[in-house]
């Protein structure tokens, strides 16, 4: 089948978060499977930068121009090569002169990225790439499936031939609906026609994500269990009314894990490679790990591990409470992230009040995150919710066990040690004394069930989660 992704951020090219993983990952997935996938981007002024005057890109098509509302947007569609896979990038102002690829101002974010998806699908007619499916990621491509399905294209004659989309289906991948692109329309002057949005406007706000899974003909949140809390009032971040019209739409594919970058046997940014078949390089790691932390070097004193950005969403709100409580256990911890200033400020404090046991790094980088995975016996992430979620993913391979909430991508991949098929350690309620009781649990066990857990590590590092079997699922919903 002809596929066309329209996402805002592509692993190698552009990257901010996880969404640029499946970016990458999941076209080249599909394409194994023989689909003819064509994939269109914005041109950030940090990809122009990056990829300096020797770039591989070539003129994809002259010069386009949309002229909508009295207004006359011209742009021009750059081309490159990744890894195979054909990718076009939209080169306009809106992107070329932004400091970074989303402003801090959501109705220039939801004027950008309207005029994004218009001209991606302006440049799929310009290549007569017709595709059988148009897949849009999240709020920033969301308004595409608007403009596929409804009769805009038409009525503003935007292409030759108004009739061009009119045999093609729209699917929605959510891999974050708590961010929705909510504007006053009347700020987005590319689409400010309140007649026409009157089923996905509110008060005179549109909401991106909202419209684009009102024209989706399938929605895929990135996990089963999300699919199902996005369908509660509780759990849905307020889109349960647009997703409850039609819920037999939604199907929840979970994202892979790119193990070509996570694998602990080549892994060549840890001290020491390990496998099943030889642990030793694990102890190497842990003892790495305890040194670059400034924390004291002690091998039977369990090292609990947190990569994330310090968010509430990522749990903080549990585990700051109980954070001086855990810490007069013998137990260490390292934390790395940025994030909210008061919760980054708390744990600088209680890093300096414990400097041997709780070390926290304000930063990211690459070079820690792995080690970090790779040298802690165990792995933090009690999300308030977690979509799908891939830190889990990375210590499971690693042989470190992740103690989770019960929500989301970590409900359907960590299973808890009280079962036989136990891969780490889960907690239900969303409270601090019940992360508490998980940490507890997992400190027992772990002075008093070493081959229990031992045993728990093997299966989690024989635990896969591919984008070969997304990729599988998502064709199956593409031929539906």
């Amino acid at each position: 089948m002809k596929i066309l992704f329209l996402i805002s951020e592509v692993e190698d090219i552009i990257k901010t978060g996880g969404l640029a993983d499946v970016g990458k990952a999941l076209p080249l997935a599909l394409t194994e499977r023989g689909h003819d996938i064509k994939i269109i981007l914005p041109f950030y002024k940090q990809i122009s930068d990056s990829m300096g005057a020797g770039a591989n890109l070539i003129e994809a098509m002259p010069e386009q121009d949309i002229r909508i509302h009295q207004q006359h947007y011209q742009f021009c569609v750059k081309q490159l090569s990744l890894h195979g896979l054909d990718v076009y990038l939209i080169d306009h102002a809106y992107f070329s002169d932004n400091a970074t690829p989303y402003s801090e101002e959501a109705s220039a974010n939801a004027q950008r990225f309207a005029f994004f998806s218009l001209a991606a699908l302006k440049v799929a007619n310009e290549l007569n790439f017709k595709p059988d499916v148009v897949h849009t990621h999240d709020w920033h491509t969301a308004i595409a499936n608007y403009f596929v399905k409804s009769d805009f294209i038409g009525r503003h004659n935007i292409l030759a031939d108004a009739t061009f989309f009119h045999q093609t289906k729209t699917l929605i991948t959510l891999h974050n609906a708590a961010f929705q692109g909510v504007c006053a329309l009347s700020r987005v002057p590319l689409i400010d026609e309140q007649s026409y949005f009157q089923i996905s406007t509110d008060n005179g706000y549109i909401n991106l994500l909202k419209t684009g899974i009102l024209y989706a003909d399938h929605i895929c949140p990135v996990s089963p269990s999300y699919a199902e809390e996005i369908k509660s009032y509780i759990g849905s971040h307020g889109i349960f009314d647009v997703i409850n019209l039609a819920p037999e739409k939604v199907r929840g594919v979970l994202n892979g894990c790119d193990y070509s970058q996570w694998d602990p046997a080549s892994d060549p940014l840890i001290p020491a490679n390990f496998s099943l078949a030889n642990m030793a390089g694990k102890a190497v790691c842990k003892t790495k790990l305890q040194k670059d932390a400034g924390l004291a070097s002690l091998k039977s004193v369990p090292l609990f591990g947190m990569v994330c950005r310090a968010t509430q969403q990522k749990g903080f709100g549990y585990l700051m409470p109980i954070l001086n409580e855990l810490l007069t256990h013998k137990v260490q911890l390292v934390i790395m992230g940025t994030g909210d200033v008061s919760i980054t400020k708390s744990l600088r404090d209680i890093a300096q009040a414990h400097p041997k046991q709780f070390a926290f790094i304000e930063a990211f980088s690459p070079e820690w995150a792995h080690l970090i995975e790779a040298g802690s016996d165990f792995f933090l992430m009690p999300s308030e919710f977690e979509p799908c979620g891939l830190n889990q993913m990375y210590s499971l391979a690693y042989g470190t066990l992740p103690v989770v909430r019960k929500v989301g991508g970590l409900a359907d991949t960590v299973v808890d040690a009280s079962d036989e098929h136990g891969t780490g350690f889960v907690f239900c309620d969303p409270s601090p004394d019940a992360l508490l009781s998980a940490l507890r649990r997992v400190l027992l066990l772990n002075k008093e069930q070493t081959k229990l857990l031992a045993a728990m590590r093997e299966r989690a590092m024989k635990t896969r989660f591919t984008w070969s079997q997304a990729a599988l699922e998502y064709e199956q919903i593409y031929n539906q």
